[in-house]
């Protein structure tokens, strides 16, 4: 079996695979801060509560974009899995050819995001990633990741409005009746819902447009990812999952070398 865990901004999402099946996934925040001892036993449990024995999972594979958990979390892995994990990076075998300026500096989420969509439904392929900021990854049909996008993320974005304008609350992220708001929390989630539609619809057809690209496939991710998915024809695909896929998958490449 396999441990692959996802290290974002909000939230680290782990996932357990039975060789391709992903048999349970689990999320813990990333902020707060932990010991290697209370992340261990935080995995002891969750493999307990699956039936799982920690001798029957074989390795752990990481894509991290917080370098101040690395250390914690990978010693728990050692100390309580008994097993050095892989850490998604500079070197690692993907199967896609990062063609950026700078290939250095992106995130290894969206490496895993993009290895993840090539291999399910080939290229030219835009994998969007609803995250603490929206992400925008484009991978020709050779298996070039070539061009990315990155907008402030769903949440970061009423953040922003609740935290810098005094007089707006915190309001719940969901899809509200109708656009024509009559008062503060219905105009908020309409601003925050449409207008992150907007820029969805507008950044594809951008992206599409200045690749020269009538053929792209459009997959989705992240939490906030369905509800947006739900309601706009852009978008061709939403898997919950895709992360945790790609990194089952890079994970597999690496028996292959």
């Amino acid at each position: 079996m396999l441990l692959a865990f996802d290290v974002g901004n909000t939230n680290i999402t782990i996932g357990l695979f039975d060789k391709k099946e992903l048999i349970g996934n689990y999320r813990m925040t990333t902020k707060l801060p932990r010991t290697s001892d209370e992340y261990g036993t935080f995995f002891i449990n969750i493999l307990s509560a699956k039936g799982v024995s920690v001798t029957d999972v074989e390795a752990a594979i990481i894509a991290s974009v917080v370098p101040n958990v690395n250390h914690s979390l990978t010693n728990a892995i050692k100390k309580y899995i008994k097993l050095k994990p892989i850490m998604v990076g500079p070197g690692i075998k993907t199967g896609i050819s990062i063609r950026t300026d700078n290939p250095r500096e992106l995130g290894a989420d969206r490496i895993v995001d993009a290895v993840g969509a090539y291999e399910m439904f080939g290229g030219p392929i835009l994998v969007i990633d609803y995250g603490t900021a929206t992400t925008y990854d484009l991978v020709m049909e050779d298996g070039s990741f070539m061009y990315g996008v990155t907008a402030p993320g769903v949440r970061l974005s009423a953040n922003a409005l609740w935290v810098e304008a005094a007089k707006l609350p915190e309001i719940e992220i969901v899809k509200p009746d109708t656009i024509l708001a009559k008062s503060t929390v219905p105009s908020m989630q309409a601003g925050l819902f449409y207008g992150h539609i907007g820029e969805t619809e507008y950044i594809i057809k951008k992206m599409r447009e200045e690749a020269g690209l009538d053929s792209m496939k459009v997959v989705a991710t992240g939490g906030l990812g369905k509800i947006i998915s739900e309601s706009t024809d852009a978008i061709d695909e939403y898997d919950p999952h895709l992360t945790l896929k790609g990194l089952q998958i890079i994970y597999e490449k690496q028996q292959n070398k």
